[in-house]
């Protein structure tokens, strides 16, 4: 059975039947009814029907209005129910009160596309919000799909195709925009006329009570005339969905976002530090990052990015080489550059002295590298040429100023001309109006990026080096931490039902450190003491120095009420303490229930860090990472990612702080730190998270780090009593489903070796590679309709790093010669409806014959029963005659697809 990423069938990947089909009759609609067009010159159903009519569009339009015979000299009709051909689209411009009914008779009409430009919806309150539930239970009813209310409409100026009320039509080109803001689409319009941007599909989405970001990545990463994606976002409602659509096509098409509102205004207060440092803007900076998306900041960034992305390979690094014949521009460059977090690339001697050879003495001799303002056409080919052998180059910035002796077109002729030969991404900037037009029609005519400001170029170069960045974290293989976590956690259990009797949600220091302790995050042991001779006795059995630390579940920062004496040393010394900490506490709240104290050892030595977990109401529990501390809240060097978190993502995370820096080199008399142990310790951390969505907020504050190792000092955990006294639907709290080690399992073959069946992961790279090698060219063409000869780390990724909520690998891992290897795999792809999906099984030679492949293709089949598929199915080679007789065996329906291939299906309904 066939179905993979590296093949491609009709322009769609192999396996990839979308789900979303519905979508054509929304973007590529043969009959349109206009509901609510109206002969009134300005109206919103003036415009509607006049942007379909006479601009190119090949399919027939009815206008809908009972109160006139004809609108704009066309026959209208009473009712969608009274035109006589089968609409494919209706578009809805009424009153809000009247939509659902008009939205009624288009589903009993059988039209299945409905555009709804009508306010009055959600965004007016709760009778808005009735409104939308009843379109909702009409499109569950007939199979509708919706975008809007409250849009502008959409077009794909390729079929000449304008369902919008804007007064700007969209000129034809590679870009997919998409935006809930109906206000900023008439802008951008505006803009893309005047910066001749084109357009594939140009989308407003409004409330998008059906049809959403996700649904259109899906709909355009499978279309030919896309080739990149651009969102104006104002807030995600299903991170879940939006985050399985962007990461499986981030990769082949590139996905620009501007994100409004990037203000902390909306933050609330927290009961812990990660609380109080963790804004919604750097949430959304770690939701996209981990998605492969580029975040940018402006609109005319938006298609910057897209059009170079679209055009050029990204960057490999930071590494920016600026060539100009004109100093100021380029120091602004440079400036830019910085700030943006990008890098002067270094030269290399080899580089400097062939430069040497024809350039002027007075030559910059750096990067930028200034060749004179007296500089030819021949001397700008030499300089680029020999910059293209550097190494340490990632980039290339041209900077033309029309003040010396070349020619801006035949510049740009020159550079057109040996382009090809950098094999990295070149930008441009010439500067000037007039003098420069034409050259750069013709930089851009020979898909070479020109902006009109050096500023704008370098923003673009580092968003391409981000994107770059963000792709190589999904698609980068994590290495091996250990054994997965497998002990116990049935006493945790017992500390969270007593949580839940006493009505307390904040657990104590003793309480928050078991959790820690049990997921192998080494602690600082405190031991409770409710008088001070207990305080006494405690420490003169772990010994001086000790802390002092209030227990109390009122008080938030234990340090902010005096809750925390530190370094005491002797026994009147513990006595006095815990009187004053118990006065301090008093003092700030008077009405706190001061349980006691809890003694520690004195740790002193090391880097004060910060491992935390909030849980944020629109994107579930995410892990924080950053300096610690009493002064984190001033600092607010942190880091943000979500779990599931393996090496790869613990180490970005870790790298994304200014602490990193110090932490890997050492900073004066300290050394540098294990950062491999830092990352097993947010590995951890984020399993514990995982596993227990009753906590809302967590802190280890401080994690103290040096060269032998990490302990966490203090722990702060609060959970939601609700969710702890009933769980909520399993990983509910989680925006990427984890690992799902409920379909391990192990499976006795033929010859009575165990095999243990198991969900694929990223680690697995390597043994996946291994069993690509055992594969005949035989076993290759049955598998992947082809032979491949050479399969890239980019392609293993895409089947060892996947989503499993759309798609399920199982691996037969065997262990021969005291190693482990992977003999076999069998794969289910999910279509985005969630009811059906594509299944694929492929055995390595050296192990076929053994009923491998039988087992597997059983075993993938009861994991679709338990994702709860209606039906599966998969292509089979004619000639592949064991696939199909292992089909037939299973109650598989089979059917001739033509000459060469058979088509098997399975309803999994009983």
């Amino acid at each position: 059975m066939s179905l993979t990423w590296l093949s491609v069938k009709n322009g769609k990947p192999e396996g990839y039947v979308t789900g979303i089909e519905g979508l054509d009759k929304i973007f590529n609609p043969k009959r349109i009814a206009v509901i609510g067009a109206s002969n009134k010159k300005g109206s919103v159903g003036f415009t509607l029907l006049n942007n379909l009519i006479g601009v190119g569009f090949k399919g027939f339009v009815y206008p809908v209005n009972p109160f006139s015979p004809s609108i704009q000299g066309i026959t209208a009709y009473p009712s969608v129910k009274k035109i006589p051909w089968q609409v494919d689209l209706a578009i809805v411009a009424t009153p809000a009160h009247v939509v659902p009914q008009v939205v009624e008779e288009c589903g009993e009409s059988g039209v299945t596309g409905i555009i709804i430009v009508s306010s009055g919806f959600g965004e007016t309150g709760a009778e808005g919000k009735a409104l939308e539930e009843q379109l909702l239970k009409l499109k569950r009813t007939y199979g509708l799909r919706i975008i809007g209310p409250n849009c502008i409409g959409v077009m794909r100026p390729s079929i000449g195709l304008n369902a919008s009320f804007a007064k700007k039509p969209a000129r034809r080109g590679q870009i997919a925009f998409v935006s809930q803001s109906g206000a900023l689409c008439a802008s951008v319009l505006d803009w893309a006329a005047n910066a001749n941007v084109g357009f594939s599909y140009f989308v407003s989405v409004g409330g998008m009570i059906d049809v959403d970001y996700a649904d259109l990545i899906d709909y355009f990463g499978i279309d030919p005339e896309t080739r990149s994606i651009v969102l104006f976002v104002e807030a995600v409602k299903d991170p879940r969905k939006f985050m399985s659509a962007a990461r499986r096509f981030a990769g082949t098409k590139p996905i620009i976002v501007v994100k409004a509102g990037r203000s902390p205004e909306g933050t609330r207060a927290a009961a812990s530090h990660t609380g109080a440092v963790t804004g919604e803007d750097s949430i959304y900076n770690a939701f996209f990052s981990r998605a492969g998306i580029v975040r940018v900041e402006e609109i005319a960034d938006l298609f910057n990015c897209s059009e170079i992305l679209a055009m050029q390979q990204p960057p490999k690094g930071p590494r920016l080489a600026i060539v100009t014949n004109a100093g100021g521009p380029a120091v602004m460059a440079t400036d830019a550059l910085i700030e943006k977090g990008g890098q002067l690339a270094v030269l290399t001697e080899e580089t400097l002295k062939a430069l040497d050879e024809f350039l002027p003495y007075y030559w910059s001799r750096n990067n930028p590298i200034d060749i004179c303002e007296d500089a030819t056409v021949d001397r700008f080919r030499r300089v680029l040429r020999t910059c293209f052998k550097d190494p340490n180059i990632d980039g290339y910035l041209v900077i033309y100023t029309p003040i010396g002796a070349a020619d801006p077109y035949e510049t740009a002729e020159a550079l057109i001309e040996i382009a090809k030969e950098a094999n990295r991404p070149i930008l441009t900037s010439w500067l000037g109006e007039e003098d420069v037009q034409e050259a750069r029609a013709l930089l851009r005519a020979n898909r070479i990026p020109t902006f009109l400001t050096p500023e704008q170029a370098v923003a673009t170069f580092v968003y391409m080096w981000q994107y770059a960045r963000n792709l190589e974290m999904l698609y980068e293989t994590p290495e091996e931490l250990g054994e997965p976590f497998s002990a116990s956690r049935h006493h945790l259990k017992k500390i969270l039902d007593e949580a839940v009797r006493e009505k307390r949600r904040v657990l104590t220091e003793p309480e928050s450190k078991k959790f820690l302790e049990t997921y192998g995050i080494p602690t600082v042991k405190a031991y409770v003491a409710k008088t001070p001779e207990e305080a006494v006795n405690i420490a003169s059995k772990i010994g001086y120095p000790v802390v002092l630390k209030v227990v109390s579940p009122q008080v938030a920062h234990k340090t902010d009420v005096g809750g925390v004496i530190l370094n005491i040393n002797s026994e009147p010394d513990v006595r006095r303490s815990f009187k004053e900490v118990v006065k301090n506490v008093k003092s700030h709240l008077p009405s706190a229930e001061v349980q006691g104290v809890t003694v520690q050892p004195m740790v002193s030595s090391g880097y004060e860090l910060m491992i935390g977990s909030k849980r944020d109401p629109q994107f579930g529990s995410v892990i924080i990472f950053g300096t610690g501390g009493t002064a984190v809240e001033i600092f607010k060097d942190i880091s943000v990612g979500f779990p599931p978190l393996n090496q790869t993502l613990a180490r970005r995370i870790i790298e994304q702080t200014k602490a990193y820096k110090i932490l890997s080199e050492g900073f004066r008399a300290k050394p540098s730190v294990k950062i491999r142990l830092l990352e097993e310790m947010l590995v951890k951390f984020s399993q514990l998270i995982i596993d227990h969505p009753q906590i809302v907020e967590a802190d280890v504050n401080p994690l103290m780090v040096d060269e032998k190792g990490a302990v966490a000092l203090d722990a702060r955990i609060i959970i939601d009593l609700e969710t702890a006294a009933a769980p909520t639907k399993r990983y509910g709290h989680l925006i990427i489903r984890p690992y799902p080690g409920k379909y391990v399992t192990e499976r006795k073959l033929r010859d009575g070796k165990q095999a243990l069946f198991r969900p694929v992961k990223p680690e697995d790279e390597p043994l996946v590679a291994e069993l690509f090698k055992a594969f005949s060219e035989e076993t290759m063409r049955f598998r992947f309709f082809r032979v491949i000869k050479e399969i890239s780390h980019e392609a293993l990724a895409r089947y060892c790093n996947i989503d499993y909520d759309r798609e399920m690998t199982i691996v037969a891992e065997l262990k021969e010669k005291g190693r482990k290897q992977i003999a076999g795999m069998v794969r289910l792809i999910v279509e985005p409806d969630g009811e059906s999906g594509e299944v694929a099984v492929v055995v390595g030679d050296p192990w076929q014959n053994r009923g491998l492949g039988s087992l597997l293709f059983r075993y993938i089949v009861d994991v679709a029963r338990d994702m709860e598929l209606k039906k599966v199915w998969g292509e089979i080679m004619a000639e592949n005659t064991r696939m199909l007789h292992i089909c037939y065996k299973e109650g598989f329906q089979i059917k001739r697809l033509d000459e060469e291939t058979y088509i098997a299906e399975l309803s999994l309904e009983s």
